[in-house]
């Protein structure tokens, strides 16, 4: 998946692997597997080419056994052929033991949380999978490149008119009803309300619990709530966007987004909250004028959550804040477009 933005490449398919280097890992066509016997086993990939990126961030489905783990390193090729060093994603588990990993930062560049931001443009990186435990699975890895200077490249972009007038039915739900942290709930009310129109009943507390990161000590993980909704038998990964146009081909394919975005105070007309350093909603469709129609979780009640706004205002505070990041989660048979 090629933007003006970014690049999102996915490895599910046996071929995928082609020119890894693997110890104790088998790929095959139900993805990654520990070899019979083994405790634990890495593979390596081969060197993977993106257009000029300085921001890279993953994501994975997996299946991990008791006591099991999947960890996920990248290191990106520099200017000049020189490699970073391997910066670390944390360690996922369907269990609460699941953590990204604080303090790593260097000259070439920096984690923050679950992106990896560089000081330099990139052309190529690796990486690097440790699954823990028999029975652990990865079944699909994902990698988004992106350059941060053309966030903004498809601002504007004119729409389809054919998808207007046409939303997806998303549950709605508010993740303020929930005293003891729902507050900060975004991201999991959002998976939440995705997993429940895709027919699975997760609450959005469940939500929480299943995307918890112990050492960011929030749910704001981007790879781990895709991981929990890959968990609850979805496909799930991470992407950017160019545009409100490239989206629409995914609502009218009836998979909802759930979008990041922020906002200071009067930027976002008719917002649920006055203003917002980092915010997830569902994206699940466009009225009659191209608007997007949007399930905001920020909404005090659950009844107020479906709410329209502007379509500039929302495109530019969408593309400027996080590059058009996008969840994407639907079943393995679902046609993407």
């Amino acid at each position: 998946m090629t933007y003006p933005n970014s690049t999102t490449i996915l490895h599910e398919q046996p071929g995928d692997w082609a020119g890894a280097q693997s110890s104790g890992v088998t790929a095959g066509a139900g993805g990654l597997s520990l070899n019979t016997g083994a405790a634990s086993g890495t593979l390596t990939s081969a060197t993977l080419r993106a257009p000029a990126f300085d921001e890279l961030v993953p994501s994975w489905n997996a299946v991990t056994s008791a006591g099991g783990s999947v960890s996920l390193e990248v290191r990106a090729e520099l200017t000049g052929g020189k490699w970073s060093r391997w910066f670390s994603f944390g360690s996922w588990s369907g269990g609460p033991e699941r953590a990204s990993l604080d303090g790593q930062k260097d000259a070439s560049g920096q984690m923050l949380t679950d992106t990896l931001r560089l000081n330099a443009k990139a052309a190529a990186f690796q990486y690097r999978v440790t699954l823990r435990g028999a029975g652990t699975r990865v079944t699909l890895l994902a990698f988004n490149t992106s350059d941060r200077a053309r966030r903004a490249a498809g601002l504007g972009t004119p729409g389809d008119r054919a998808a207007w007038g046409r939303e997806v039915r998303v549950p709605m739900r508010s993740q303020m009803l929930y005293p003891d942290g729902g507050e900060v709930w975004c991201s999991p009310t959002s998976v939440s309300m995705i997993l429940a129109h895709w027919g699975r009943a997760v609450t959005v507390p469940d939500a929480a619990r299943g995307t918890f990161d112990r050492v960011y000590d929030g749910t704001g993980n981007w790879p781990f709530n895709a991981a929990y909704a890959a968990t609850q038998g979805m496909r799930a990964f991470i992407t950017r966007l160019p545009s409100l146009a490239q989206a629409e081909r995914f609502t009218a394919a009836g998979i909802p987004l759930a979008v990041s975005l922020g906002w200071k105070v009067g930027e976002l007309p008719g917002a649920a909250i006055p203003s917002s350093s980092g915010h997830l909603m569902v994206l699940t469709g466009f009225d009659a004028q191209g608007n997007p129609v949007l399930n905001d979780p920020a909404a005090p009640s659950d009844a107020g959550v479906r709410r329209t706004y502007p379509r500039a205002a929302f495109e530019k505070l969408w593309l400027t804040h996080s590059g058009g990041l996008s969840y994407v989660i639907a079943p393995p048979s679902t046609r993407l477009p």
